[in-house]
């Protein structure tokens, strides 16, 4: 973007310079300097959405509601909204959520469009959706900032929203959408900031869930993959500033649709999107969790400190045939949980299956050598593994598998280790001639 098109955009923001009112407008008492005149495209715009003006102490706003009987998706469609949730299910949610938390009729989703991508104090909400779960299904309503000057009268009706269902649901609303609307707040000097019960990011459970499975974790990609919806010609996020700053210069208010449009498919995926991880967590077998899923939440368990549930999920996972990168790490995240909780048998049996030159196999060679070291008393055969594992080591070293520094780390960590044992083993492996070739019979692996 050129020096011109930044301040184009600023200059854009910046209401016009009009003869200052001194009557009331709509019954409010207009500020200095505001003028009732609006972009040339404003009342078209309410026409071709459908929409209504709304007043309040701070002024003008346009609002657009609608209601849907379902969220999105074939896995989400004809779903009831959840029930209350139980603790355990607000634990893998997020580990602080207060318990008025579990009570989905008291969610409050919020998506908003931004004048930029970046956020900071230049960057406004011009449209701010949210939803809530109502008669069965889900209602939309969208309050649109037709030009800066009503930037007041919708933060004022988003706080009355906030403090009706003071539960925020978002998607990746934690990082923008809530730092940016507190800023907003903060800015006016005058609107004091709504102060939510609960925020619960559903972005973080997503990652726990289907990173592995798909990569990209998007909202758009969650609704194609997950719950089987497919948005089709949606609009493209990054035009969307442009066509706000379009309008506020005169030009039509048609393009202002699609965004309306794209704000309401994203309340509707999210809304489908939290039925379906509350479903997982609170039953993942009735929920028809793959093996992938099944991993993913095993990992969100453990992080949450679930730690029994997350054993059973990992086995479950494991005997679905996951793919090798994924069975390796759900190998070795269930040999952990097993040592931890004093199950060396079967820790053992599963870093057998890992021992190769893949991180998970170096570990492995390493773990085997600690249980052989401290446990069995067994130095030489902890001595074989470590030398198996440098053995290891060479050949990725060949091959260029594993990062240079994370190679010279491995290799740094096995030969202290070996060093170490040859001198509690007396340096010689039995076999070998010397003194202690007779202690004890050779051991195979």
């Amino acid at each position: 973007m050129t020096p011109v098109d930044r301040f184009a955009r600023i200059k854009a923001l910046q209401p016009a310079r009009r003869r200052p009112l001194t009557a009331s407008v709509g019954g409010w008492n207009a500020p200095r300097g505001f003028s009732a005149e609006k972009p040339a495209g404003a009342e078209r715009l309410a026409e071709i959405l459908g929409a209504e003006l709304r007043r309040n102490s701070f002024g003008e706003y346009l609002a657009l509601r609608r209601w849907f009987s379902e969220p999105i998706g074939a896995e989400a469609a004809g779903v009831p909204p959840p029930g209350i949730l139980d603790a355990a299910v607000l634990r893998l949610l997020a580990p602080t959520l207060p318990t008025c938390a579990n009570n989905p009729q008291q969610w409050l989703f919020i998506d908003t469009e931004t004048t930029g991508l970046a956020g900071g104090t230049g960057t406004y909400p011009f449209l701010i959706g949210v939803a809530w779960w109502d008669a069965g299904g889900l209602a939309v309503e969208q309050l649109f900032m037709r030009e800066q000057s009503e930037e007041h009268s919708l933060l004022v009706a988003l706080g009355e929203c906030i403090t009706e269902r003071p539960v925020i649901v978002s998607f990746n609303g934690k990082s923008f959408d809530w730092p940016l609307l507190e800023t907003r707040y903060q800015m006016t000097r005058v609107i004091e900031p709504p102060v939510p019960r609960a925020h619960i990011d559903f972005l973080h459970p997503a990652r726990n869930l289907w990173r592995l499975r798909l990569g990209s974790v998007r909202l758009a990609e969650l609704e194609r993959h997950i719950l089987g919806w497919d948005r089709g010609a949606d609009l493209i996020s990054e035009l969307i500033p442009q066509l706000y700053f379009d309008y506020l210069r005169g030009g039509p208010p048609e393009p202002l649709a699609a965004i309306f449009l794209h704000n309401q498919m994203d309340l509707r995926g999210l809304a489908g999107l939290a039925t379906r991880v509350v479903g997982l967590l609170e039953d993942p077998e009735t929920h028809g969790c793959d093996g992938l899923e099944l991993f993913g939440l095993s990992r969100l368990c453990e992080r949450r400190g679930e730690a029994v549930r997350a054993r059973t999920l990992y086995q479950r996972s494991i005997a679905s045939a996951l793919p090798p990168p994924t069975d390796r790490l759900a190998r070795r995240s269930l040999a952990l949980l097993a040592k931890r909780d004093g199950d060396h048998t079967l820790a053992c049996q599963l870093w057998e299956q890992l021992v190769d030159s893949s991180r998970e196999g170096l570990e492995a060679y390493e773990q085997l050598a600690i249980h052989y070291e401290h446990r069995l008393r067994k130095p030489h055969r902890a001595q074989r593994l470590v030398r198996k594992a440098l053995t290891e080591l060479g050949r990725v070293s060949r091959l260029g598998t594993l990062a240079l520094s994370a190679r010279k780390t491995w290799r740094l960590r096995f030969e202290r280790r070996l060093a170490r044992l040859e001198r509690k083993a007396g340096g010689l492996l039995p076999g070998t001639s010397g003194p202690e070739s007779k202690a004890a019979p050779a051991e195979s692996n």
